[in-house]
């Protein structure tokens, strides 16, 4: 990572040192000079993402005399939502997407991956020569890369990839205001520099959506992780871990409440609140039971680290990219079922009402699965070669800081159902998978004794090491999504 603007500083990994540049809202003076001409910045699209980059960057760079524009399809749903927040036909600030993309110096395409996949080629086409293209997941590389095509020559091709959903984007971007930043952690990639001007465009693009902690990464690397991650930890594993041990305590003979206590909310409540604050390891001394805890890693490491590097094959060799598009041509005439009715989630309400009351507590056994399903997706990714910058945002601090409490204010179900639709298809597709071999292969291991070498491999993990340094850059406020 380079700049001419901001300040690239170095941060203690496991193995030696990682860049990284710190954020906040005393550098938005500088956004100007860091995006080396651009008077314009285009915004393809108003899904969640969408619609915070551009009220974020709007906000950022009030002032500056660079015009923040919104593009939309024909009879877009979403256009009344973007005139609502000030963006207008009569000031150029709204209108059809390729005339945005068009007239933009910098476009940031944030529509549906699936969609930018058929749509790409349109985009391309209509580009002012040298405009910059922004990327906020690397699916469309993925994509040009299994058709034997490639980003246009001559444009500086850039990424920006908020480690949380663009509600937190937007939501920890406006708490942040009275406390110089706050926000959500965005790794940046370089994949085009044809004007050497590239990593300040995406650094002062981060740091307008109010990153306090910007890492480097590659298109492909982001990718690879970003996609893999939402189908384990993030989402996939997580349903179907909750789906697992809600069973499991009802078959034992809890009660629907108590059930879902011990599975869901202790998960997204108590257990994420200990490792965005303390860190993995404080949730075994948190747990009550540390043999409980080591038997149920024990029993669920080895499953879940095959799951994983499973799943991770499929990203690599572009099966899941081709999924995700071949249901993109189902869903045009068949809307995606929810998956909200198992009977499990009727309880929440009443789990929810009894917060004040008698908070859940941090059960051993959800503990040592979700925190070895954690852990498995950490290990992958490091003997992959991914940055630990990169592994422990993706894997830890995205959850605990962004999509947990989101599922702790309204339940796991919503959030599968209304995250991006390639997570809704992955997390679909692997969920039951992991849900599977929690029921088939961890559970049925409890009694056995814990694996001496697993836990030890556990706390001794480096990961420690890497999220106490990420810790230390992490957001000044928590989330709230009351």
């Amino acid at each position: 990572m380079k700049s001419s603007v901001f300040r690239v500083e170095r941060m203690d990994v496991p193995g030696g040192s990682e860049d990284i540049v710190r954020g906040g809202r005393d550098l938005f003076g500088l956004l100007p000079a860091a995006l080396h001409g651009v008077e314009r910045i285009g915004v393809l699209g108003w899904g969640p993402q969408g619609r915070a980059q551009a009220l974020n960057l709007r906000d950022s760079l009030d002032g500056a005399g660079i015009t923040v524009s919104v593009g939309l399809r024909p009879g877009s749903r979403s256009v009344d939502d973007a005139r609502a927040q000030g963006f207008s036909e009569d000031d150029g600030t709204l209108g059809d997407l390729l005339e945005v993309a068009a007239a933009a110096d910098l476009v940031l395409l944030l529509i549906a991956d699936a969609a930018l996949a058929a749509q790409h080629e349109e985009i391309f086409a209509v580009l002012k020569p040298g405009a910059t293209i922004g990327l906020s997941h690397g699916f469309l590389l993925g994509h040009l890369t299994s058709i034997g095509s490639a980003f246009p020559a001559g444009h500086p091709v850039i990424a920006v990839c908020p480690k949380g959903m663009g509600d937190s984007v937007r939501r920890l971007y406006q708490q942040g205001a009275t406390v110089n930043g706050a926000g959500i952690n965005a790794s940046i990639a370089v994949h085009a520099d044809p004007d050497g001007h590239a990593w300040d465009r995406a650094l002062a693009w981060s740091i307008g959506l109010g990153s306090p902690y910007t890492f480097a990464t590659t298109l492909r690397s982001e990718y690879l992780s970003d996609i893999a991650g939402e189908r384990a930890i993030l989402l996939g594993a997580v349903h179907g871990l909750v789906e697992a041990l809600y069973r499991h305590f009802r078959i034992e003979g809890a009660d629907p409440v108590t059930a879902y206590e011990r599975s869901t909310e202790t998960i997204t409540g108590p257990i994420a609140r200990t490792i965005s604050n303390h860190g993995l390891a404080a949730v075994r001394a948190a747990s009550g039971d540390e043999d409980l805890f080591d038997r149920a890693y024990s029993a669920a490491y080895g499953p879940a680290r095959d799951l994983v590097a499973e799943v991770y094959d499929e990203v690599a060799d572009g099966t899941e990219l081709r999924s995700v598009i071949l249901a993109e041509r189902r869903l045009a005439t068949r809307p995606m079922t929810e998956i909200g009715g198992s009977p499990m989630w009727s309880h929440s309400a009443a789990v929810h009402a009894r917060r004040d009351t008698a908070p859940a507590g941090i059960d051993p056994l959800t503990a040592g699965l979700f925190v070895a399903t954690m852990t498995a997706q950490v290990d992958e990714f490091a003997a992959r070669g991914h940055a630990w910058s990169e592994i422990v945002n993706e894997s830890v601090i995205e959850a605990v800081d962004s999509l947990l409490p989101y599922m702790h204010a309204r339940d796991v179900a919503y959030m599968v159902d209304n995250c991006s639709r390639t997570a809704r298809l992955g997390t679909r597709r692997w969920g039951p998978r992991f849900q599977a071999a929690y029921e088939q292969i961890a559970l049925p291991n409890l009694d056995r004794p814990a694996d001496p070498e697993l836990v030890k491999g556990f706390l001794e993990n480096p990961a420690h090491e890497a999220l106490t340094a990420a810790a230390r850059l992490r957001p000044s406020v928590d989330i709230s999504v009351g």
